[in-house]
């Protein structure tokens, strides 16, 4: 898989049926390996040991109803009070982060709000947070001692 704009990470692979699959720590299950998988773990790993953010407030692939359908977020980080922090939408490393991926995770956010967003692709990562009807991007993304 393609090297990302994250820190490295030990990962658990694992070929089974022919296909590669990954190890998701949170749903204790492996799955197949796609490219936004990879993405999402990683960032997954990103969250637990750089920004210090505990596995047991982070919910992945969160189902929840627009417009009369189910969508699923990539992960949804709690915070202490068990209130979202974090909604994080997750594409593939070649996939380019445009208009519609903000306009899906701004959909989910009228469902779930949370204090940040967050689009990733492994390549760039954008945080944000809506504030008076704007969108703040932030520097970085704020390490769990912050919320």
């Amino acid at each position: 898989m393609q090297k990302l704009n994250l820190p490295p990470y030990d990962v658990n692979l694992r070929k089974m049926d022919g296909k590669i699959h990954i190890f998701d720590p949170i749903r204790k299950k492996y799955l197949v390996l796609t490219p936004e998988e990879w993405v999402r773990q990683h960032f997954l790993q990103y969250l637990i040991q750089d920004k210090s953010y505990p596995a047991s407030l982070v919910k992945m692939e969160s189902g929840l109803k627009y417009h009369e359908r189910r969508k699923r977020t990539d992960l949804v980080v709690y915070n202490r009070e068990m209130k979202p922090h974090f909604l994080v939408e997750c594409k593939a490393p070649e996939v380019k982060i445009t208009d519609k991926a903000f306009s899906q995770i701004s959909n989910y956010y009228r469902q779930l709000p949370a204090k940040y967003m967050i689009i990733t692709n492994g390549m760039e990562h954008y945080c944000f947070r809506p504030d008076a009807g704007k969108l703040i991007f932030e520097k970085d993304i704020p390490p769990f001692s912050n919320t």
